[in-house]
């Protein structure tokens, strides 16, 4: 018994290995492609919160804070644009080492003295400069990592495509959670530039092993597209997109910049609890986004299991979930004013995790309608079509965060003026919602 003992986890391994060398090359592809994704979103969601964290302990405004996003939000913007033409004429693999190089880039500019990032003419342009630089590189490995499922799920399997879906957007967003929790503590354990240094080798180790593993071929059209092409003609595309605008901009709205201060400076959190809560709450949030098909994905007048149409969600399942989600920030804007300090932090955390939970089911509803909606060939190009709207929404959302909440007062009016406007976009998204198709793709 003691000679056979030691071969029992050998087999296992080496039967791992062979399952692993059975899959398809373009699963095992997209697996390599996962994990650069889930390792970039690790470090993008700990970044944000230590700039956040840190230039507010450094005395920047909100608005300041905001304009330090603009170029992150405002690139992500073109990359996704510009961003899926690129993937259909250079393949998908390309563009994810692409952005893995950037972020690590983007990292090594925040390792300058610290004398250099205070108030400043100099600091403020060079702190944008680098998260434009990490804009880019996150929205390229978005559309990267997004565009990839549509090309490993068998045509017509809308179930599965719903499920791979989800279960890759819960997975980033509870990456992303930790990331913001990450970055609280490495900032309280570390500094701004021992966190920054550590995150910017980490991450060098995972580009230099993508540029071994990764093949140059997923995603390459057959008939390179134009570049006149980048703009979608898909009138489903163009209505998703429109809402997808607007959805992200009502949470960052409320989200990015007013909520981490507002703890901060009311509530009189320290870093690593703001970034621990806010972490928490993307973490659960990233887990309903994995489990929103059993919630969206099952309609009663569905005849039989093979029936596709009745096994997942479609316009009118959108319009839904987003008119329900309205409700509850005009909810938190109606009751906090009026609630005492006590009652109100239970207002705003109770808030907070329901329109999480709400949104999540939102977010993953239509991260499967666009990768439904979009072409077999050239998807990369809807997809990021798609996603520079999702970008649009958020450098909307972080700008009018940074500035309501400083016009409007820094405390609760600011936030109460947040929530409304984020209830208002939610609304405008609800109303483009009522056109998108009912169980069609095109």
């Amino acid at each position: 018994m003691t000679e056979q003992s030691p071969k029992r986890p050998q087999t296992t391994k080496a039967s791992l290995i062979e399952k692993l060398r059975a899959l398809p090359e373009g699963v095992r592809q997209y697996l390599i492609v996962t994990g650069n994704y889930w390792a970039f979103t690790l470090t993008d969601g700990a970044l944000r919160m230590l700039v956040v964290l840190h230039f507010h302990g450094l005395g920047f405004s909100p608005l300041n804070i905001a304009m330090l996003f603009l170029f992150y939000e405002f690139f992500g913007v073109v990359t996704n644009l510009i961003g899926g033409w690129l993937g259909a004429r250079l393949g998908l693999n390309r563009t994810m080492n692409i952005g893995l190089f950037l972020q690590v880039l983007a990292l090594s500019m925040l390792l300058v003295p610290a004398d250099w990032l205070t108030v400043s003419l100099i600091s403020v342009p060079w702190v944008m400069a680098a998260q434009a630089l990490s804009g880019i590189a996150k929205d390229l490995n978005k559309m990267s990592a997004k565009s990839s499922i549509k090309l490993l799920v068998p045509k017509g399997e809308e179930a599965k495509l719903y499920g791979w879906v989800a279960a890759l957007t819960g997975s980033k967003n509870a990456l992303k959670g930790m990331g913001f929790f990450l970055g609280g503590l490495l900032l309280t354990l570390l500094g701004f530039q021992g966190a920054v240094l550590a995150m910017a080798l980490m991450l060098l180790l995972v580009w230099l092993s993508s540029l071994v593993l990764l093949k140059q071929d997923l995603g390459k059209a057959k008939n390179k597209p134009k570049f006149s092409e980048i703009f979608s003609k898909s009138r489903a595309v163009n209505l998703l997109s429109a809402a997808r605008l607007f959805l992200f901009g009502a949470r960052d709205v409320w989200f990015v910049i007013a909520l981490p201060v507002y703890l901060a400076a009311v509530f009189g959190w320290d870093h690593w609890q703001v970034g621990g809560f806010l972490a928490a709450w993307i973490i659960a949030y990233g887990m309903v986004q994995g489990f929103a098909p059993r919630i969206t994905g099952r309609d009663k007048s569905a005849k039989s299991e093979g029936d596709q149409a009745g096994t997942v969600p479609d316009g009118k399942a959108a319009l839904f979930w987003v008119a329900l989600l309205a409700l509850i920030p005009a909810g938190i804007a109606l009751m906090l004013p009026a609630a005492d300090s006590a009652v109100a932090g239970f207002v705003l955390i109770a808030g907070l995790l329901l329109f999480g939970a709400v949104f999540a089911i939102n977010s993953s509803l239509h991260s499967y309608l666009i990768v439904s909606y979009a072409r077999d060939e050239g998807v990369s190009m809807d997809v990021g079509f798609y996603y520079m709207a999702n970008a649009a929404g958020r450098l909307l959302g972080t700008v009018l965060s940074g500035w309501l909440y400083q016009a409007y007062g820094e405390g609760a009016a600011g936030l109460v003026a947040c929530l409304w406007i984020s209830a208002a976009m939610l609304a405008l998204t609800a109303v483009i919602s009522i056109a998108l198709p009912r169980h069609q793709t095109v």
